[in-house]
């Protein structure tokens, strides 16, 4: 940039947002070190998979994560945001597995320190350019600091928490029913599963009863995993099969025999009423098998066929060729009742596009109900603060029900399991190998010498256990160093509400476990990004917004504007090209109005004193620059990010440009004399400065551009310019406010009456106060309300406007008739408050609630602008009475 030009017509983004964040390096490295404050803010930002790219909701979360390190950093505070990558385990190691298939080899015929390798290698070469994406949306972190979940200090840290986990007795390895991928061969989160909606059957099969010519039939959508039925399970007292409970029926296909239960927990109005129970292949069912001690018969290979659990002729065929079978033999056997054509839900990996089985399976696992008791008093106690408070609801549903964690994968790419065994099955869990053997000696109570190879478990830990550990393994713990010791614990987390669970909680559990204080004391939930129709974005529906072409298109202020604005807590955002656009406008309307002031020699000017202001429609734009400023810090200290855009864009809008640029236009090129011009001038050029600090956080690229050009004497980045207008108050300048609003009511009582701008309006006024200071004042409230005049009122034909207690009465516009003028604002008043009417049925009914939370808080919108909308005019409408 220089400092010496006249601003182009617009601004080129794709010119200077490089090379203005480039400019700004050295002062955010600076102030993650020290600042005006010795007070730090520090936020926990979510690490992106080395695999990924950035997607809208990347952008949205890291918008505003960087709004509050921007305004935090202005405000004095030592900001730092941990930068950082997961290692993503199974992604990244489909991705590798995937290109050396193309080689013609596997991962198992490279075996896994060579695979290894080779993920180490595209890592070097491909993985992190999610990081390019975030500096060019503005992430103001210090990318020194970088952090990688599997670099050898995150490893350390890992290892070293799951010995510790391990011999406390909440790390044990035990049979547990998990989400199985039968294409990757490994368990998986909760949270990698993606129910789809399919067509299929609700088959209704006959379960012989012992001794009985009478059959129990039972709904299933799964016939072929009924040879891992251990029981069959009926509520207590449900009359049609209570005299059934303890007797036995023949399982279909079999030659066994299992038991009738009886469980509350079995829906009677659901199907027949009767359950089969899976105890091995089924979440439910193995809740139901743990209650009732059942046998839990796995009848599932790894690839998900049928194994050898079950007759010889099902044994080796996928789960749909067994299904096609059984139902062909119950059918020859007669005991197939009927079959009913269903719409239901079917779990699947999106990764690897495999359908997902309940399995049971040896894993490892974290006792997680234990150290969720002092994660969740951490919430009731107030040490952790959930905004919105509603997600905290959330939070204690999911931790008040938890379930043991399963912590282990059966990938190659991770973190592995620091468990060793003996070749006898002795298990010893170290943080070395060498340590390991240490402990086979002392177990074998023999030298070290004579312990045989010991082999290592061959699973790895899940993603989200290293991502657990984030706020204090990125300060390299379990070392006490001093970056742990000022970081942690972190002052927000931001994030979205689907990982409450997987992530939030657990760094919760672990920090409190591990470090003996909460990883970070706010939590704000925001929403989900969709688009314009408030449908969820995905790549089937074409609908997927991405963020770069959005910079690339309308600039990365513009994109960080929408963002900020549509952040309205409680409910998913809509994400539309209207609304992108009319963010460019805001930015381009900043820019023509500094346009303006730069031709018109309005710059800051160092040392101004505000203080010495004269003219009250500059003390009037003084004291909103200090509103504004109030509360842009007030919503900004409560994450209303949308509240600091609604802010940003009134000020601008419709205090600087439309009032205050209006009547600088005479004051400058009148006859004003030169001390008010210069006033003038200095004013502008503060109080535009000054709004450029209170909008760098949310727009920071056009705002500092401007802000070298209009502050030539800074000797500072607008990146750590703090507020400096100071609270002062002018008798006079509630005057002008008066008066200011007073032109917007006839601008309105204009349009209702159709009355044109070029039709000058006398005003007359009673207050004396008033009187005087509109006849000090006529330039400016001439040019604002196209009005003339401030003498004492003597009972002219006029409307009465009432302001603050204060009554003024405006020239009757000639032409205009008082009947028909009245009927058109009548007639604007009914539709308005049918509209209002209709609207307010549809937002208070509670299903309309429910079925549709995006489209009722729209029309809740649409019902208060129309409220205010009759409101304004009937108060136009009184004053024609």
């Amino acid at each position: 940039m220089t400092d010496k030009f006249i601003l182009e017509k617009n601004f080129d983004y794709a010119k200077y947002e490089q090379e203005i964040y480039n400019a700004s390096i050295d002062d955010i490295v600076r102030t993650t070190r020290t600042n005006r404050r010795n007070e730090l803010f520090v936020i926990t930002l979510p690490p992106p998979n080395i695999t990924g790219y950035l997607h809208i909701g990347h952008a949205f979360t890291s918008t505003l994560q960087d709004i509050m390190l921007r305004f935090k950093r202005q405000q004095g505070f030592i900001t730092f945001g941990q930068p950082g990558i997961d290692h993503a385990g199974i992604a990244t190691q489909i991705i590798v597995e995937n290109n050396i298939e193309k080689e013609g080899l596997s991962r198992k015929t490279l075996g896994r320190e060579k695979f290894l390798q080779r993920v180490w290698e595209w890592k070097a070469s491909s993985g992190g350019q999610i990081f390019n994406q975030l500096r060019r949306l503005g992430m103001s972190v210090d990318w020194q600091t970088e952090r990688f979940t599997m670099d050898p200090e995150s490893n350390k840290a890992v290892v070293h928490s799951f010995v510790r986990l391990y011999n406390d007795g909440l790390i044990y390895r035990a049979e547990g029913m998990v989400n199985w991928d039968p294409i990757l061969k490994t368990a998986i989160s909760d949270l990698e599963v993606s129910n789809r909606m399919e067509d299929g059957h609700l088959w209704y099969i006959r379960y012989p009863i012992n001794k009985s010519s009478d059959f129990l039939t039972i709904a299933t959508t799964r016939p072929e995993t009924l040879f891992g039925d251990t029981a069959v399970a009926v509520h207590p007292d449900d009359p049609r099969y209570k005299h059934l409970i303890g007797k036995q029926v023949h399982l279909p296909l079999t030659d066994r025999r299992i038991t009738v239960i009886a469980d509350a927990l079995i829906a009677i109005e659901k199907g027949t009423g009767v359950l089969k129970v899976t105890p091995a292949n089924s979440f439910d069912d193995f809740e139901i098998g743990r209650r009732h001690n059942l046998q839990m018969l796995n009848i599932l290979n790894d690839d998900a066929t049928l194994n050898e659990k079950v007759p010889e002729k099902f044994r080796g065929l996928s789960c749909p060729a067994a299904r096609d079978l059984v139902i062909k033999q119950l059918e020859e056997l007669g005991l197939l009742e009927k079959v009913e054509p269903i719409s239901h839900s079917v779990p699947y990996n999106d990764r690897s596009n495999a359908v997902i089985e309940p399995r049971v399976t040896y894993q490892w696992f974290l006792d997680a109900a234990t150290l969720a008791k002092p994660a969740i008093k951490a919430v009731e106690d107030g040490r952790i603060r959930f905004i919105p408070e509603q997600w905290a609801a959330t939070y204690f549903e999911w931790m008040n029900n938890i379930r043991p964690w399963c912590i282990s994968r059966q990938i190659w790419w991770g973190h592995q399991i620091p468990v060793w065994y003996a070749p006898t099955g002795e298990a010893f869990c170290a943080e070395t190998e060498d340590e390991a053997k240490q402990l086979a000696a002392k177990h074998f109570g023999c030298d070290i010498g004579a312990i045989p190879t010991l082999q290592q478990d061959p699973d790895v830990l899940d993603t989200w256990y290293s991502s657990g550990l984030w706020p204090f393994t990125t300060q390299y713990w379990p070392s006490d160093t001093d970056e742990l010791k000022a970081r942690y614990p972190n002052s927000l987390l931001v994030t979205a509400f689907d990982i409450i669970f997987f992530w939030v909680a657990r760094m919760i559990m672990l920090g409190l476990y591990f470090m003996n204080d909460v990883p970070f004391r706010d939590v704000y939930i925001h929403p989900l990004v969709r688009d314009a129709e408030g449908q969820k974005m995905s790549k089937s529906k074409g609908n997927v917004v991405d963020p770069l072409e959005l910079m690339d298109k309308y600039g990365t202020d513009a994109m960080r504007f929408t963002l900020a604005s549509l952040a309205t807590p409680g409910r998913d955002i809509r994400l539309s090209t209207v609304a992108i656009e009319n963010s460019r406008n805001f930015v381009t309307k900043i820019w023509n109005a500094a346009r303006f002031l730069e031709q018109n020699a309005c710059l800051a000017q160092e040392g101004f004193d505000i203080s010495q202001i004269t003219l009250p429609i500059n003390r009037w734009v003084v004291e909103r620059l200090q509103q504004l400023e109030e509360q842009a810090t007030q919503a900004f200290d409560n994450y209303r990010f949308d509240y600091v855009t609604q802010n940003i864009t009134k000020f601008l809008k419709d205090i600087f440009c439309d009032v205050y640029i209006e009547c600088l236009k005479p004051c400058l090129s009148g006859n004003a004399s030169d001390e008010e011009k210069r006033e003038t001038r200095a004013v502008a050029g503060f109080v535009f400065t000054e709004f450029l600090k209170v909008a760098n956080p949310v727009i920071p690229f056009v705002t500092e551009f401007l802000w070298k050009v209009l502050n030539p004497t800074a000797k500072e980045m607008l990146l750590v310019a703090e507020y400096s207008c100071p609270s002062t108050k002018w008798d006079d300048s509630a005057l002008a406010d008066v008066c200011v609003r007073l032109t917007e009511e006839v601008r309105s009582i204009r349009g209702l009456l159709g009355v044109p701008l070029t039709q000058q309006l006398c005003l007359y006024v009673e207050d004396d106060r008033f009187r005087e200071f509109v006849a000090r004042n006529t330039v400016w409230i001439e040019i604002l309300g196209k009005l003339s005049g401030g003498q004492a009122y003597t009972g002219q034909k006029s409307l009465k406007i009432v302001l603050d207690g204060v009554e003024f009465f405006l020239e009757y516009p000639s032409g205009i008739d008082e009947a028909e003028a009245k009927r058109v604002i009548r007639r604007k008043i009914d539709d308005l408050a049918e509209d209002c009417e209709l609207i307010t049925k549809r937002v208070e009914n509670a299903a309309y609630i429910e079925a549709a939370p995006e489209k009722w808080q729209a029309d809740k919108e649409k019902l208060q602008q129309k409220m205010f909308e009759k409101q304004k005019i009937e108060e136009a409408f009184r004053s024609l009475s």
